[in-house]
């Protein structure tokens, strides 16, 4: 076997005693502490290493980050297969997907775990997506704050728009252009607890004369908007329903409003990963950006511009991952020790998948047919005024 890092240090030990070092400092181990479990993984691949980690039949000690990238970065040699059997899951890609079921019980599976939880380790917007870090000395509460600025740039909001979002979750985007836009606008969730918190919370800031969040699907909605954005949701909408989400879409934003779609994404089509799809969010699909983009022209959306934040999503997870270890004693007291490893694997792989795997986070801008009044740069996203 070779590495595509011929300086990667690891260390596999095995339920017998063998073990197999590589580099004289390894920096991560993965130890086996059954025949059993690593049958699981041969067979499973990485469904069966998430299984037999968050039940403890495998330990990590050092760097999970490392041990998930070398899961990418390995190649094998086929005149070492006996010894790439042993360890063959980990050229699985591990690019986990932050994918969401689209049925209200695949959200409930996953975001009524409980504000207490999510307020563990995102920040005091509980914002649940991508941020965007315009300088290293940004904080995780700056980092979603530009987002929500930066999408707004993008979208040139002004005040007195209205304002569509897809997937609003506790409501941090139309908070945000309600306070620094002065727009009208309305989110639709699926998820009661993000529903009533949001609304509580848009009333505290006396903002609900202007704003409102809706517990509905968005094929429910029937009005017009000037300006359209979904962040985190398109994730759930499945793959054969994207059809059916534009041409919704179509009819919900005017002619010549803006639109911007924020998904995670992958350049090719690939099937998404077992595991996360099993325990983490069940329903999801991870759309390729071929598809996406062929089906905005079908539903006759004209594309304006194109961004991956790729590794502001790395970076963002970090932070969750960080304020997570941080909190595992209470992680461990609302649910049990199985889920504080299950959450522990996803952040990291998550943030893994973003920095060496297939995971992309594209933010797509776009308008319904032609659209001739927007600026012929993109200045305007970036100048210091932004009114």
């Amino acid at each position: 076997m070779h590495s595509a890092d011929p300086d990667a240090q690891f260390a596999f030990e095995f339920w017998d005693g063998e073990a197999i070092v590589h580099g004289n400092q390894p920096q991560v181990s993965l130890r086996f502490k059954s025949k059993e479990g690593a049958k699981k993984l041969l067979r499973n691949g990485f469904l069966g290493f998430g299984e037999a980690y968050f039940t403890g039949d495998l330990e990590v000690e050092g760097d999970l980050q490392e041990l998930l990238r070398l899961g990418i970065c390995l190649k094998y040699d086929r005149r070492n297969l006996s010894f790439w059997q042993k360890i063959r899951f980990l050229a699985h890609s591990l690019a986990t997907r932050n994918t969401l079921g689209r049925a209200p019980q695949n959200i409930e599976h996953h975001y009524d775990l409980g504000d207490n939880f999510y307020q563990l380790f995102l920040d005091q917007t509980l914002t649940y997506s991508c941020g965007y870090f315009t300088s290293d000395s940004d904080s995780l509460k700056q980092a979603q704050c530009n987002k929500y600025e930066h999408i707004c740039r993008k979208l040139r909001l002004r005040r007195g728009e209205k304002l569509l979002d897809i997937g609003c979750g506790w409501g941090g985007m139309l908070i945000h252009a309600a306070q620094n836009y002065e727009v009208r606008g309305l989110g639709v969730t699926l998820s009661r607890n993000q529903y009533e918190r949001a609304n509580m919370e848009i009333k505290e800031l006396g903002l609900h004369n202007s704003i409102k969040v809706a517990l509905a699907d968005y094929r429910e909605i029937d009005e017009e908007f000037d300006k359209f954005v979904s962040i985190g949701m398109f994730e759930h909408v499945g793959k054969a329903f994207i059809p059916a989400f534009m041409n919704k879409l179509s009819r919900l934003l005017r002619r010549g409003g803006i639109g911007l779609l924020h998904t995670i994404g992958k350049v090719t089509e690939s099937p998404g990963d077992p595991w996360i799809l099993r325990y983490i969010f069940p329903g999801g699909y991870i759309p390729n950006l071929p598809e996406i983009v062929r089906e905005m022209g079908l539903a006759g959306f004209s594309l304006l511009d194109v961004e991956n934040l790729r590794l502001h999503y790395a970076r963002t997870l970090d932070c969750w991952a960080d304020n997570y270890e941080r909190n595992l004693e209470k992680v461990a007291q609302m649910f049990d020790e199985s889920f504080v490893r299950m959450w522990r694997l996803f952040l990291n792989a998550s943030s893994v998948g973003f920095k060496y795997g297939s995971s992309r986070l594209y933010q797509i801008l776009f308008s319904n047919g032609l659209n001739n009044e927007l600026p012929l740069t993109r200045k305007h996203i970036y100048q210091d005024a932004h009114h």
